[in-house]
């Protein structure tokens, strides 16, 4: 380079040592500034301008039209350009008039520096088209240029005062102008251009920041991240406040190519196991549990291979700060040695100075960057699995579908997910951590030497210690997940069954089940705790052990080994340096081997075998032709086919069979044309009415109309408040059984498909409504008559006019034929009609199909209704068993009309209900520290405080062993300070354990406490709360919010006052050691203080905001796993992923701010930190004559620990305030209105009360709600104990109100029920509904054995159950079953047919055997012949009692002692049948229209 510079050897000389470091004004050499200064910037712009072009090429982001601020940085960049060229020319003619050779870098440097400019000008013009509104790869360009400029700047200055002579003026001119310009383009270049045309992103007004993507170190980034904080910390945020998520990030890119990735691992496993000789399916390798040497498809390959590439990145970045974190300690050397050696020129400490604070700042950068990279992945991948879970969903077979509930589905996607996203961020460390190591030890060698050796070998011997942990902990982890699976699912079904839990009164036993493994997992939990106590023992005594060995071993090998300030203080730094790695990694091994349960977990259900897609031919074939099994059947097209049988005979699997849900043995099914398919139990989705109706297809309005009028829904329309815009809430909780079912088939007419498969769709309605439904949709003259149509029902009336029946018994077709060939034929068909056809001519209520056995309260579900104007002569069936029950649900609604009207109504009050925007209450963490118990709370403190007062105390009793005067080349009283510092660091480490422990356990109990009291608060709440709060948002609380509450919150208090000690701490030893740092550190807090509460107020708002568009997600989810067969049936499968999907995004769009917040936070932390860094290293250079080097090493290894703990402590005073919600959450449910109290004590009843089962109703009437009209009114009534009593009415009489009110789930308003002159209002609960028994409209039965399912409190003897088994026609069933009564029910009882399940409830009456039994539409579920069984026991077991039965079939209370004839909630007609027909009023009618008259 000298060469370069010219001959005179004032200018040619490269580097001068004596005129750079050795002097008192250090200066760089005139031909170092004119090459390698000059060079710098133009070489950067060079080489990053190839691939910047290429990027900006491939994102265009529209185009932004010429401004002030364009025209501006293009005449600055064209003047830059000038000013190089004259230069050049200078040169040229300096050579030609002066003849003086001028040197070559004179024409160099201004020739390279004018092209570069004219590049840097054509780069502004080319991101203008782009539409790139700030360029971070520009903004770094001038930067560098004006930091290169400004050292020769000040050269040029010097230079000008000490030697004037040798100033060329041409070139000091030029010069100057050049540097003033180089300031206005990095002025220029700080500011925003104007917004692109023509840019899908600027659509969206608040994401600026698309456009500035080129440079991370964007400024403009920086100032839209402060805008968005600023305007949470102004007011709170909203959902439009947020950016759309970038495209990459999308669920429509990230989860295909998982899924290929995944399908592509799935066929190389599968190709293997065929290479190796096995004829054993594929997809019994997946479900069946593989032999060894099976290769099982790698899902962790999978996920390597889609997030991989973009990951990588992430290890760039923390190589560089891996080894930029090593140049604190390294510069902490230098100081300490410039504080020794007094000869050393002042201008290298401030040199040394400014040196740690930019290494500190580049290294911020750089980690910020490399965590942004890390999250985002974490976020994808997330993301990804969520998507892959769905899919896999869709198409389950129903075999695989059974091993894993609903909850432990959601759970895949909840809690397995988010273990993979918390990982990702660390999971670098697992090569990182030994890096540091390494480094860190290499540089203790320098230090120390061979002593390091010591620490080496202590390290080793952690290594087994954390390893055994690791492996413990796994073992608890599997443990703990496997109780909080059964909890949930237990939970899930008790909140579904919740109606039936009351109705019974068995809120207690199922109270104990749970409380019985929640003690399983705290007893998991606890053990976990003290595993976590040893653990943190071993982290914080780790570094200090390796410090202790190896500065015994320095000082005792040798009495010449010094300890002075530079080697401990150093060593101690790399102590610090390593004790992060070495805390890490037992970390990164724990969070592995979560995510590796996780995995497994994962890898398992993405196995899982899936319904053959071939079990079904779609072709043209004339027929549908079914084989399978011993079953034969020909169905002509367009021909009605019914299907018989009794309960349990195999109808509904048929259908699934055609479906193709079934696995296909042997045989062949074929299909002609599309398929629609309306379940047994109706499935709703959480929309309108409207968009369940057309479920995704083209709106055709006259044809709309048609379905809706021929489904009987048209009076519902017009009952309803927004008529088929009004949302049905979650499982169709405002609808009622019918109103459900007939929204179910109007869905199948509506969407017009060619073949019809119809589980029983008219048993839930009322005769007449069934009639009108048959003759208008399904029959010969319906809507349907031209399409095939397989109906499974058991209305007899509507057989003759079938073209075909088939008769089924125990899973086979035994008789075929039309209906008038079966009677011929005289076979069982024919005797089971000629049995039943005189009971019930006309009636077609069969199957009550539309009960969902998973919301059991269905029935009872409000309807949301803002008028009770009904027509009660309206042909509907029941609009709702009870409509007037239906306005309880309001209490939820802020706006009625906002929120039933059109789809898109109540996100934003789900905001205002979830999104609390105040601020988390003091009494909030009050109530947590109570349920932790204040003992333990303070001494966890105390210890806390102890810890970190010895651990200052030992460091400053290094600081005074480095002082120690050196005699005769040794320190006298090392042994004794050696001991000392040994003795405080084994305190410390007892200190440590203590405290965690006292932590962990102190969490246990604060949550076994908040548990125990949510859970007695939810079952204590009265039905009208669970009908207006959806089952998912209570789930998420005993799942994520308790999950939080057991191993969140004890962490991160721990960890947020560990942090907030550590700054204390800091600050306190670098105020005694430079107690001029005073001056600065209140402005850095104020800063600190500002900068905190701007993004704690934003940070609480988006984690709020991600919260609650959480759990749509796993609504939806939910939703489609009780509707999949539907979903497949009609081909919805990508309209359903590509909605779930959207749902993800959504609330991906409010985390991924969150993520940008963090590093927004983070390097204004570190700023604050690195600021109080360089002060402390400022004024020690200052008070370098005063200050001991002891004490200057301890201040700044102090000082270098504070950025990362302030960084620490805010983030964990965001997480405390984020987590703490939890507890808020669950504390809620203490408020609201409870039930009255279940138990007086002392009880005042007989043992034997209700001993005559007498009831005497006077004046009775209820309300729904306080500001509500009276439901039912006016009702006195008195019934003989033994008397048979119906109650019957058009739909919304108040039927089912009146037996609500007598089990007190509704409270009287006005009036009293006695029950044998007892007030049941003045009664406890328990004691009454104990005591008087019902059978409801809803079977349900809870998973668990079918003992437990009659007899929760064990309160009866075997054989009294397998009375009341026989007694209810299931001995001979249950008999065959081999585990006999202990055969466990699956969730729901859906291993047991409908009617099974109702012969169960009627067997629960029995062992009961009380004075008083309800039936409430009790038999509507079954058919003829086990109706009639139900019957005929109740009128001979129950023949003493009083026996109240709301009817649909009224001839089943034609030989009832009286019928109440109910009429807009008040008493028409009270008589005996016979004298109700004679008076021909409404009972006669009624009977009219069923044909028993």
């Amino acid at each position: 380079i000298s060469s370069v510079c010219g001959i005179d050897l004032a200018f040619c000389i490269f580097s001068d040592w004596n005129r750079t470091w050795h002097t008192a004004n250090p200066d760089l050499t005139q031909c170092f500034q004119n090459t390698v200064l000059v060079w710098l910037p133009c070489f950067y712009l060079w080489l990053c301008a190839p691939i910047y072009l290429l990027y900006l090429r491939r994102h265009d982001n529209g185009y932004i039209c010429m401004s002030h601020l364009n025209k501006a940085k293009t005449a600055v960049g064209f003047l830059l350009w000038i000013i190089c060229w004259a230069d050049v020319f200078y040169s040229f003619w300096e050579r030609s008039h002066d003849n003086v050779i001028s040197a070559p870098v004179h024409l160099v440097s201004p020739t390279l520096l004018g092209l570069t400019m004219l590049l840097s000008t054509l780069l502004i013009q080319y991101e203008r088209m782009k539409g790139v509104q700030s360029s971070g790869v520009m903004l770094i360009f001038w930067l560098l240029a004006l930091l290169c400029a400004t050292v020769t700047f000040r050269s040029k200055v010097l230079q000008a005062l000490e030697q004037p002579s040798t100033v060329c003026v041409w070139r000091y001119t030029t010069f100057f102008i050049y540097y003033t310009l180089l300031l206005v383009a990095f002025f220029l270049s700080c500011l925003l251009d104007q917004p692109p045309l023509f840019s899908n992103s600027v659509k969206d007004s608040v994401r600026l920041h698309t456009h500035c993507k080129s440079a991370p170190t964007s400024t403009s980034n920086l100032t839209v991240n402060a805008m968005s904080l600023f305007y949470g910390y102004k007011r709170p945020l909203v959902e439009n406040d947020l950016w759309s998520l970038n495209s990459e990030d999308r669920s429509h890119r990230v989860v295909p190519r998982l899924v290929n990735w995944w399908n592509k691992e799935c066929q190389k496993a599968s190709q293997n196991e065929g290479k190796d000789g096995s004829n054993v399916e594929e997809s019994e390798i997946l479900i069946i549990k593989a032999p060894k040497k099976t290769k099982e498809p790698s899902l962790l390959w999978a996920l390597c291979l889609t997030f991989g590439p973009y990951f990588l990145i992430s290890c760039l970045y923390k190589i560089i700060q891996d080894i930029l974190m090593f140049v604190g300690p390294e510069i902490l050397r230098l100081l300490i040695h410039f504080v020794n050696n007094s000869n050393t020129p002042s201008w290298q400490g401030f040199f040394y100075t400014a040196l740690l604070f930019i290494c500190t700042c580049v290294q911020s950068l750089i980690l910020q960057q490399y965590f942004h990279v890390c999250f985002v992945s974490g976020m994808r991948l997330r993301t990804a699995v969520i998507g892959a879970v769905y899919r896999k969903a869709l198409v389950i077979s129903n075999a695989a579908r059974r091993t894993s509930t609903v909850g432990e589905i959601v759970n895949l996607m909840s809690v397995d997910a988010q273990r993979f996203m918390d990982l990702i961020t660390y999971i670098n460390m697992v090569w990182s951590a030994p890096l540091q190591v390494v480094l860190a030890l290499y540089f203790l060698w320098q230090n120390l030497g061979p002593s390091v050796l010591a620490g080496v070998a202590v390290m080793i011997l952690m290594v087994p210690v954390n390893a055994v942990i690791a492996m413990k902990t796994k073992t608890y982890q599997v443990a703990q997940m496997k109780s909080k699976d059964n909890r949930i699912k237990l939970m899930n079904e008790m909140l579904n069954g919740i109606k039936v839990l009351k109705l019974y009164a068995w809120e207690l036993a199922f109270k104990d089940k749970v409380s019985e493994i929640r003690e399983k997992e705290l007893q998991v939990l606890k053990k976990a705790a003290y595993l976590g106590a040893i653990s943190t023992f071993t982290w914080v005594c780790a570094p200090f052990l390796v410090a202790l060995s190896t500065f015994s071993v320095y000082v005792m090998v040798d009495d010449r080994n010094v300890l002075d300030a530079q080697k401990a203080f150093v060593s101690l730094a790399l102590f610090n340096i390593l004790r992060f790695p070495l805390n890490m990694l037992p970390m990164v091994i724990s969070s592995i081997v979560q995510a590796s349960v996780s995995l497994k977990r994962l890898r398992v259900f993405l196995s899982h075998e899936e319904l053959q897609e071939d079990s079904v031919e779609r072709k043209g074939a004339v027929f549908v032709l079914f084989v399978l099994c011993r079953l034969n059947v020909l169905i002509p097209e367009g021909a009605l086919v019914a299907v018989v049988g009794h309960v349990g005979s195999g109808k509904s699997s048929l259908l699934s069979a055609l479906l193709g849900e079934m696995d296909k043995l042997e045989g062949s099914v074929a299909v002609k044309g599309s398929v629609a398919y309306v379940p047994q139990q109706a499935w709703i989705q959480n929309s309108t009415l409207k968009d369940n109706i057309v479920f995704g297809q083209e709106r055709k309005e006259a044809w709309y109309q048609r379905v809706v009028e021929a489904c009987a829904l048209q009076p519902d329309l017009e009952i309803l408040p927004a008529g088929d815009n009004t949302e049905i809430g979650e499982k169709g909780v405002n609808l009622s059984g019918g109103q459900k079912q007939r929204v179910s088939l109007a869905r199948a007419v509506y969407c017009d498909r060619l073949v019809y498969l119809l589980d029983d769709p008219l048993s839930a309605v009322d005769a007449h409504v069934g009639k009108h439904i048959f003759d208008q949709v399904i029959g010969p003259q319906g809507l349907l008559k031209d399409k095939t149509r397989v109906l499974v029902t058991h209305g007899l009336s509507y057989l003759p006019q079938t073209d075909l029946i088939l008769v089924m018994v125990e899973g086979e077709i035994t008789e075929v034929g039309s209906y008038k060939q079966l009677l011929e034929t005289e076979g069982a068909f024919a005797e089971f009609l000629r049995t039943y056809a005189a009971v019930e001519p006309t009636d077609n209520n069969g199957e009550e199909s539309s009960l969902c056995t998973h919301v059991t309260s269905v029935s009872s579900y409000p309807k949301a209704c803002t008028s009770f104007k009904v027509d009660l002569t309206d042909p509907v069936d029941h609009i709702g068993p009870e409509i007037v029950d239906s306005l309880s649900s309001l209490e939820l609604l802020l706006s009625l009309s906002s929120l039933h009207c059109g789809p898109n109504r109540g996100s934003s009050e789900s905001n205002v209900l979830v999104c609390s925007l105040m601020q988390v209450k003091l009494s909030v963490f009050r109530a947590y520290l109570k349920a932790i118990g204040v003992p333990l709370s303070c001494i966890s403190l105390l210890l806390f405080f102890t810890h970190h007062l010895l651990s200052l105390f030992s460091n400053y009793w290094l600081s005074l062993w480095t002082d120690d005067p050196v005699i005769n080349g040794t320190q006298p009283n090392r042994r004794m300070r050696l001991g000392v510092y040994g003795a405080l660091g084994l305190s410390q480490g007892v200190a440590v354990f203590g405290y965690s422990l006292a932590m962990s356990i102190g969490g246990i109990l604060a949550s076994r406490y908040l548990h125990q009291s949510m859970l007695y608060d939810v079952l204590r709440s009265p039905m009208s709360f669970f009908e207006r709060t959806p089952s998912g948002n209570l789930v998420n609380r005993f799942g994520k919010e308790i999950d939080t509450i057991d191993s969140v919150i004890p962490s991160i208090l721990k960890m947020f006052t560990g942090s907030l000690f550590n700054v204390l701490g800091a600050c306190l030893v670098i105020l005694i050691a430079t107690p001029w740092v005073a001056i600065i550190i209140p402005f850095l807090g104020l800063l600190y203080f500002f900068v905190q509460r701007f993004y704690v107020a934003s940070s609480r708002q988006l984690k709020r905001l991600e919260s609650v568009s959480r759990s749509p997600i796993y609504t939806h989810f939910n939703e489609t796993l009780l509707g999949a067969s539907v979903i497949r049936a009609f081909g919805e499968q990508e309209r359903f992923i590509h909605e779930s999907d959207r749902r993800v995004d959504h609330n991906q769009k409010a985390y991924y701010p969150s993520i940008v917040a963090n590093r927004w936070l983070a390097i204004r932390l570190e700023f604050v930190g690195n600021c109080i860094v360089s002060f402390a290293a400022l004024f020690a250079v200052i008070a370098r004559d005063s200050l001991s080097p002891g004490i200057m090493g301890l201040s700044i290894s102090y000082a270098l620990q504070l950025t990362a703990s302030l960084t620490w402590l805010v983030r964990m005073s965001s997480d405390v305030e984020t987590n703490i919600v939890a507890v808020e959450r669950v504390k809620e449910y203490s408020d609201t209105e409870k039930e009255a109290e279940w138990r007086h004590e002392p009880s005042g009843l007989n043992t034997g009360w209700p001993t005559v089962g007498c009831i005497d109703i006077q004046d009775f009437g209820l309300r729904y709600r306080h500001d509500m009209d009276l439901a039912i009114h006016n009702i006195t009534i008195h019934i003989n104990g033994g008397e048979k009593v119906g109650i019957v009415g058009r739909t919304g009489a108040g039927k089912s109100s009146l037996t609500l009110g007598l089990f007190r789930i509704i409270e009287a308003a006005e009036g009293h029920i006695f029950i044998d002159g007892v007030d049941i209002a003045k009664m406890g609960l328990h004691e009454l509904r104990s005591r008087i028994t019902i059978i409801p409209q809803d079977p349900v039965l809870f998973s668990g054995s079918l003992r437990m399912n009659l007899d929760p409190f064990d309160s009866y003897s075997d054989d009294e159950v397998w009375t009341a088994l026989e007694f209810s026609h299931l001995k001979d069933f249950v008999s065959g079953l081999p585990d006999k009564l202990n055969h466990e029910c699956s969730e729901g009882g859906e291993n047991l047919s409908v009617g099974q399940r109702q012969l169960l409830c009627l067997a629960r009456a029995l062992l009961r055997k009380s004075k008083v039994l309800v039936l409430d539409e009790a038999t509507a579920a079954v058919d003829m012949e086990t109706d009639n069984l139900i019957q005929s026991t109740i009128r001979s077991q129950f023949e003493d009692s009083t026996v109240l039965t709301i009817a649909h079939r009224l001839n089943t209370i034609m030989d009832y002692t009286r019928v109440l004839v109910l009429d807009k909630g008040e008493m028409a007609e009270f008589d005996s049948p016979s004298n109700l027909i004679a008076q021909r009023g409404a009972f006669y009618n009624m009977a009219k229209d069923s044909g028993l008259v």
